[in-house]
């Protein structure tokens, strides 16, 4: 007997979201004529993290996890008064039917120490036989803005200065800004200001995306930074000034914000640095909202309120 789930795309990016109805088939493979007690379809969200500490000789884990929904469906009709139903040999397709349900869910995720995942399990029981499974992920973006829009139309600035000494003197500043904070996978991100070198030295203007995933457990907290975006500046000679304007695209596969999940979240930060020689660089960081691509209700938001 063979198994398997197909499920049917509504989208070009094959995603799913909170609210959209999910269908597919369950195909069923059999050789010989087989009686079946039941077929279901059951669709589930779930977040879990999971991740060890080392204290001397010993290593503590910590993990936890929640539950989003759990919705089973019957998708065959019955035969039998028992409720079972028959088989043919050869390949039997029968189809579903999902309705994801409308809540504020996390995009599906796995990061470092946890994972939000979103999968259907099919489960066919047979008298007296092992039941039989099959499993297969289905990839759901959040679409409900309303809880990062405030946060999202914000506008940011930074300012930093510092006296450099130690085989240098003098003075080097930096105010950036950014026109907002919420940006679309694969949208350009435009970092304005000026950088200020008033020093001696040559200074090097770097400027960094980086994601932040952080994971909860019995009041622990694991840690894991990347960057996914990192660009340098030519350097700046001493006693000049730039003025920046300078272009980091979104990366398209970036995973969207996720502050809706007790036991974890996927942040981003813009950081700018100014790499000056013997001594410690100085540095600003800006908070940013990756938001899922295409997403028509929040681009339409963004762009109008870009235009007020």
């Amino acid at each position: 007997m063979k198994l398997t789930i197909e499920y049917n795309a509504i989208n070009e990016r094959n995603t799913f979201s909170s609210g959209d109805t999910l269908t597919g088939q369950v195909i069923v493979e059999v050789s010989k004529k087989t009686t079946v007690k039941s077929l279901t379809i059951k669709a589930k969200g779930k977040a879990n993290v999971l991740w060890s500490e080392s204290y001397g000789k010993h290593s503590v884990a910590y993990w936890d996890s929640d539950k989003y929904f759990s919705q089973t469906e019957a998708i065959v009709p019955t035969d039998h008064d028992d409720g079972s139903f028959t088989l043919s040999p050869g390949i039997n397709t029968f189809h579903f039917v999902i309705q994801l349900p409308p809540n504020d869910l996390p995009s599906s995720f796995k990061g470092k120490s946890g994972k939000v995942k979103y999968h259907l399990l099919a489960q066919l029981r047979r008298t007296l036989r092992a039941q039989s499974k099959a499993e297969t992920e289905f990839t759901f973006i959040s679409r409900r803005p309303d809880s990062l829009l405030p946060l999202a139309r914000t506008p940011q600035h930074g300012a930093k200065d510092k006296d450099v000494g130690f085989f240098s003197s003098g003075n080097i500043s930096m105010n950036i800004y950014l026109e907002k904070t919420g940006y679309q996978q694969g949208e350009n991100l435009v970092i304005r200001g000026e950088i200020v070198n008033s020093s001696t030295k040559n200074i090097v203007p770097t400027y960094i995306i980086y994601q932040k995933q952080s994971f909860f457990a019995s009041g622990k907290r694991s840690l894991h930074i990347s960057h996914i975006v990192q660009e340098k500046e030519a350097a700046l000679p001493s006693s000049s000034r730039l003025t920046v304007s300078k272009i980091l695209t979104i990366p398209s596969g970036v995973t969207p914000t996720i502050l809706n999940c007790r036991i974890l979240k996927v942040e981003y930060r813009l950081k700018v640095i100014l790499d000056v020689s013997f001594t410690k660089n100085p540095e600003l960081k800006l908070p940013l909202v990756i938001l899922p691509a295409c997403d028509g209700a929040m681009a339409k938001v963004l762009e109008t309120d870009e235009q007020l």
